[in-house]
């Protein structure tokens, strides 16, 4: 057994561990994947838990809350080793003096965190799994670079000599090995990228503070070593401090490194008042080197700065373009003031409403996610709509999926008189008007909000929309097109029962003035009561789905929604202006049910059905929507 309980053959043939499970130690499970470093992220195929597993004993995951607090603390401490790291080699003074207790517990906490090192779990490259072996991590750390520089950036040598030799050294030696601190600030760049991948936080401020912190950095640090320069030159009236400041040495290192910071924003700025000049040859050549690294980091700066800026503003600058394109257009073509204010209204509406498309959002997520979100926001106003009302679960659930959301913004004609049917409409929020023309004249026939539907009787019928739509005010709707409805109706029979019977009664539950817009419906309705008033025939009536097949002859039809034809009583070679284009009529179950419809619709009686092109008809499945028919 090993020394946690488990035997080795148990610890080698454990389930994998999922890889994104908060540290076991503080029980959490993850609350939010958007905090979780890209590098903690799983390979495709990687199972995610969704409970808690735990690791070895003294074991701490990589994306412990408590480990990540620790990270963040020494974050605050390795920007003050980047500031006193330069600033001690610069003024040697204040490392033996001032700061050097400073700089003694914030290497302890250091010396803590290389102990901490060896009890961090760690993600296998190759598996992206969570490796809890003590013995696996501390041989990862101490083969990598991390562990010697860790080390020696925590030493205090200063420190060490001291106590190995009872003297405090001045010399520049240890100022030199102080700047081994500075490996420390991969903590910073590592924290500062995830922050920039943190949702939480925005982006542009992050990346400002990053700037803000890159260039304090480099104005610091430069600003020190000059200082450092004009220390050890041999004649001290003969630096650029020194020409200025007689006797700088002895002054006050505040005002040496005022002098610094001074000179080095001046010259990172390209501003030059001239004032701190180069004054041998050292200095310059330190000048030329930090005025070609200014001009990288300054390009550096601006180009992020840029970046953000018009990242921030580009969907304006694409606003103006696609407005003033529209306008161009319409000018172009000389169309009316109207059309062209419904043209502009679309894409800014678009425009603003672009964080709420459904579509844009979610259109590279899975389908199942896809279909969970369509659920989640219009299963209820489908359901809520009377064409779909009693109707399966399942069907709720195939629509709903196959559903696009659309905005519109006020007075913009969502569907027109007369053009063909392509899709219909629900409407989630917002209100639209119902139009028809008459004489060119506009008539209001009724208004519509959510959850009303329209445009489902062109789309159902198979005929040209019959009035003209306007939104009232900012309307979402949601809609799906003739195909994937006929598509998705021809499996599911029963709930295409229901929808042909929840259509039928919408129709007869029309105003006057709407049906008197729509002759072809008061046909339909016509003769679906024809042959609900027909006659019984004693026990030779038919029961069941057939006796239903009678009272309503659209249901029972191939594709569920009824199949049109246009009857003619002439032979297809005789042309006969008074039928006015024939008889519309849905097509009946029989050859003998169709004779009898057209002896109803053509006053006489026909024993031939003959196609346009003379063909006889036999077979009445073979018929399609809109076949012309000659009975006679």
């Amino acid at each position: 057994m090993s020394a946690d309980g488990r035997s080795p053959m148990m610890s080698e043939t454990r389930s994998p561990m999922p890889l994104l499970y908060r540290r076991h130690s503080s029980g959490d499970n993850i609350k939010n994947l958007a905090s979780i470093s890209s590098s903690l992220l799983p390979a495709f195929g990687t199972a995610v838990g969704d409970g808690t597993v735990s690791l070895r004993k003294f074991i701490i995951a990589p994306y412990d809350r408590r480990y990540r607090w620790w990270q963040t603390f020494l974050v605050l401490l390795v920007v003050y080793s980047a500031w006193s790291s330069p600033f001690e080699l610069a003024f040697r003074k204040m490392s033996t003096g001032t700061l050097l207790p400073i700089d003694l517990v914030v290497d302890a906490f250091f010396a803590i965190d290389i102990v901490l090192t060896f009890f961090v779990a760690y993600l296998d490259k190759s598996t992206y799994l969570l490796v809890d072996d003590p013995k696996k991590i501390a041989l990862r750390y101490i083969s990598h670079l991390w562990f010697p520089m860790d080390v020696a950036s925590t030493l205090p040598f200063q420190t060490i000599y001291r106590i190995f030799t009872g003297k405090m050294s001045r010399g520049d030696a240890f100022g030199f090995l102080n700047l081994l601190r500075l490996w420390r600030l991969r903590r910073v760049s590592e924290f500062f990228s995830r922050l920039e991948k943190d949702t939480r936080f925005s982006y542009f401020w992050t990346r400002y503070c990053k700037l803000i912190s890159v260039t304090l950095f480099a104005v610091h640090t430069a600003g020190c070593f000059y200082f450092w320069l004009a220390t050890h030159y041999h004649s001290a009236d003969n630096t650029w401090i020194g020409s200025q400041v007689p006797h700088f040495e002895e002054r006050s290192v505040w005002l040496g490194y005022t002098y610094s910071m001074y000179w080095s924003i001046v010259t990172l700025s390209t501003t030059g008042y001239g004032d701190l000049h180069a004054e041998n040859t050292g200095e310059k050549v330190f000048s030329i080197f930090y005025m070609l690294f200014n001009i990288g980091l300054t390009a550096y700066l601006i180009g992020n700065m840029t970046n953000l800026v018009v990242h921030s503003s580009i969907r304006t600058f694409a606003m103006r373009d696609a407005i003033h394109e529209i306008l161009r257009y319409a000018s172009k073509h000389r169309l009316p003031e109207g059309l062209k204010e419904q043209m502009l209204a679309h894409v800014t509406l678009k425009f603003k409403t672009a964080e709420l498309q459904q579509e844009e959002v979610i259109q590279d997520l899975p389908k199942a996610i896809r279909s969970g979100i369509a659920q989640q926001l219009f299963r209820t106003t489908v359901k809520s709509s009377y064409l779909f009302k009693e109707v399966s679960e399942d069907f709720i659930v195939q629509l709903v999926s196959e559903m696009r959301a659309e905005y519109y913004p006020p007075k913009v004609d969502i569907t027109i008189q007369n053009e063909i049917p392509t899709d219909f409409y629900i409407i989630v929020s917002g209100a639209v008007d119902v139009i028809t023309y008459k004489n060119r004249i506009e008539q209001f026939l009724s208004k519509l909000g959510s959850p009303d539907m329209f445009g489902e009787i062109g789309v159902i019928l198979n005929t040209p929309q019959p009035f003209t739509v306007r939104t009232r005010r900012l309307s979402q709707v949601i809609r799906i097109s003739h195909n994937h409805f006929k598509q998705l109706v021809q499996p599911f029979s029963e709930d295409g029962k229901t929808i042909v019977s929840n259509f039928l009664q919408h129709l007869k539950g029309l105003k006057k003035e709407e049906l008197d817009e729509m002759p072809f419906v008061t046909e339909l309705l016509g003769e679906s009561n024809d042959e609900d008033n027909a006659p019984t025939e004693g026990p030779q009536n038919r029961e069941g789905p057939s006796q239903e097949a009678n009272r309503n002859p659209m249901v029972y039809t191939p594709d569920i929604l009824p199949t049109r034809v246009v009857l003619h009583g002439h032979h297809p070679d005789l042309k006969q202006r008074e039928e006015d284009g024939g008889k519309l009529a849905h097509l009946p179950d029989s050859i003998e049910d169709l004779l009898s419809l057209a002896e109803k619709k053509l006053g006489k009686r026909g024993t031939t059905i003959l196609m346009a092109d003379g063909s006889q008809v036999e077979d009445i499945s073979a018929l399609r929507d809109n076949d012309h028919l000659y009975i006679f």
